[in-house]
């Protein structure tokens, strides 16, 4: 099984930042006040809501891919997703493939691009994303996937040097 790392941009290092700093403000800033107004204690409890969205999208971190005889594990914090290479048609390195792209569903940059996005170039595509700059896009019959490892040029080639099971 050969590794691949998963770095992370400026961009997603920034936005990790920010929207750690300002959930747990909310979060902090909603608990004091509630102590303060002397809130309910359940309606107190809502002030943690924000620590549960903050702990809920780190758990989607981007670690790292893998590549197997039969698989892409992309790896999280806990687990990983399987992309099959069964019916994997091609994949090629497309810097800035998600240049233009519409979040339709996902995340967009708290710790990972993940989800679902569009453009015109690949049309709805699932994303794996650490670094937008630095994209390979997986091309099956009926769906697109966008991933960035360090190293773009050295994962296809370990895709084709890595037997796909039969």
């Amino acid at each position: 099984m050969k590794h691949h790392e998963a770095p992370w941009s400026t961009s997603l290092i920034v936005m990790s930042i920010v929207t750690t700093v300002l959930l747990l403000g909310i979060s902090a800033g909603a608990w004091w006040q509630g102590a303060v107004q002397q809130f309910s204690s359940p309606l107190r409890w809502l002030a943690l809501l924000p620590l549960v969205i903050l702990f809920g999208t780190a758990l989607f971190t981007i670690r790292g891919y893998s590549i197997s005889s039969d698989s892409i594990l992309v790896q999280r914090l806990l687990w990983s997703t399987v992309l099959p290479r069964t019916g994997l048609e091609s994949a090629a390195v497309e810097p800035d493939a998600m240049r233009g792209s519409i979040r339709t569903f996902g995340n967009g940059g708290a710790f990972s691009f993940t989800g679902f996005y569009y453009n015109k170039r690949l049309g709805n595509y699932r994303a794996y994303v650490a670094d937008p700059h630095r994209t390979v896009v997986l091309r099956y019959a009926k769906r697109r996937v966008v991933l960035s490892p360090a190293a773009p040029e050295d994962f296809v080639h370990d895709l084709a040097i890595v037997p796909a099971a039969a």
